[in-house]
């Protein structure tokens, strides 16, 4: 359930932003990005952290425990 509310909520926070941009922003492999949007792979803590700052958002938010 997680997983899969992370990615839209990951999804919206991208916006029209590039995939291939973000992934390099916050440095991690383009497809490590494309698979956590695609619920392909879960993400780890540190990884989670990095988007959480990245998008100054809140880690609850990010795996949707709590509405933006």
């Amino acid at each position: 359930m997680y997983t899969i509310k992370f990615a839209e909520n990951l999804r919206y926070l991208i916006g029209d932003k590039s995939v291939s941009s973000v992934a390099k922003d916050i440095g991690i492999p383009q497809q490590t990005l494309y698979r956590y949007l695609h619920c392909q792979r879960e993400i780890g803590l540190e990884n989670l952290c990095k988007l959480a700052d990245y998008f100054d958002v809140e880690l609850d938010f990010l795996v949707g425990r709590k509405e933006f």
